[in-house]
């Protein structure tokens, strides 16, 4: 009977992680699937698009042969009026004029400008050119930048679960370690003892009757009646729980010799887990500085990174740009030479992403008290002092 439970509970607890696993793993799925059908869209609409000369660009092309004429005739006297032409000159020109479709909206570049538009990045550099190009970026933000911020709060949780239980039991390591060192022998000892009085107190091994309670209890009568009332109020919610552990068991047998319920039991619990969603977010509460000197690490790990593929990058200019994309600002002054290879580095974002969402978060948090804190003292100062009248 051993050998068979065994691998019985190890099926159930296989099923139990999976079902736990199963909301996480579909919303980046589904996120993944997202992005890659978005990719093939784009490459195929924007990389086939055919490139039309325009009378902008002709016009382009005749004024930078007029100041090409003018350089090499040594017309031009002063070279900085001759760099203020040529600066106005190509502020005028698109840059799409000078980028092959084919070669920017290939499978990666449509995969990164896609990953660009639902994390609200946007670095400028890349954007559809065509109106079905531009009404179906509309479209795909439309619903993939929900999507984005559902799998931003899902992981979130996760996050946000890593962090308190961290940040608990380091504060539960402090303490023990500071009661080690003020708490003396004799006083811990005399601490212990009273803390399993007072928990014999209140444990009832065996459901007992309201008048056995009183009873075994000496000295009831002798204290006051608002303790004595919380005492027995304890131990009847005691015997409560004994009572109801048995009910408990027989459920969960009942629930496993039938598979139907079972599998309701299964549905019912992953529907929960869906609506569990954001909730460990909002309990979260850590130290801001904290928070501040994760994203710092994480963004400076990037940095130091980064400049291996991105040659023109310094660790500066790498931390720079990681902090404009982390923060979904995307000015698109620094631009990658290498995008495909930033790509991979996705799950970077989107966990650093999630980050900031979290420091910006405890910030608001910490803002909404400290304005909760101004108004209330504004209030106090300018409320009606009360006037005392002799009797």
């Amino acid at each position: 009977m051993a050998t068979t439970s065994q691998p019985l509970r190890g099926k159930t607890t296989c099923k139990k992680i999976f079902w736990a696993v199963f909301p996480h793993a579909c919303f980046i799925l589904s996120l993944v699937v997202y992005a890659f059908l978005g990719a093939l869209m784009f490459s195929h609409i924007e990389g086939t698009r055919e490139v039309t000369v325009n009378e902008e660009y002709r016009r382009f092309l005749q004024d930078l042969m007029c100041l090409a004429r003018k350089l090499s005739d040594n017309v031009t006297e002063n070279e900085e009026m001759f760099r203020d032409d040529i600066r106005d000159l190509f502020n005028t020109a698109d840059p799409v004029w000078f980028i092959r479709p084919e070669d920017r909206w290939n499978f990666f570049g449509s995969l990164f400008f896609c990953c660009t538009v639902f994390t609200t990045v946007g670095y400028g550099n890349t954007y559809p050119v065509t109106w079905i190009g531009k009404c179906l970026c509309m479209l795909y933000a439309l619903f993939g930048i929900p999507l984005m911020f559902l799998v931003l709060t899902d992981m979130g949780d996760i996050l946000a679960t890593v962090l308190s239980r961290s940040y608990n039991e380091f504060r539960e390591l402090q303490s023990k370690v500071l009661a080690s060192k003020l708490c003396s022998g004799s006083t811990c000892s005399k601490r212990n003892e009273l803390k399993s009085r007072a928990q014999s107190k209140i444990v009832i091994n065996e459901p007992l009757t309201i008048m056995e309670v009183l009873r075994n209890q000496s000295g009831m009568k002798r204290r006051p009646v608002k303790y004595r009332n919380v005492e027995l109020f304890e131990m009847l919610i005691s015997r409560e729980n004994e009572s109801t552990e048995p009910g408990r068991n027989k459920s969960m047998e009942r629930w496993s010799s039938c598979p139907e319920l079972a599998r309701e039991k299964t549905v019912s619990r992953v529907i929960e887990n869906f609506d569990k969603i954001g909730k460990e977010l909002e309990k979260l509460d850590v130290p801001i500085v904290l928070m501040v000197l994760v994203i710092f690490v994480y963004i400076s790990c990037a940095a130091a990174i980064l400049p291996k593929w991105e040659k023109k990058m310094d660790f500066q200019e790498a931390f720079y740009f990681c902090f404009i994309t982390l923060t979904t600002i995307g000015f698109g002054d620094t631009k990658l030479e290498h995008p495909k290879f930033f790509l991979f580095f996705s799950l970077y974002i989107i966990i650093g992403m999630e980050i900031v969402f979290i420091a910006f978060k405890l910030g608001q948090d910490r803002l909404i008290v400290l304005y909760k804190k101004v108004i209330s003292f504004c209030a106090e100062k300018n409320m009606p002092s009360k006037k005392i009248y002799p009797k």
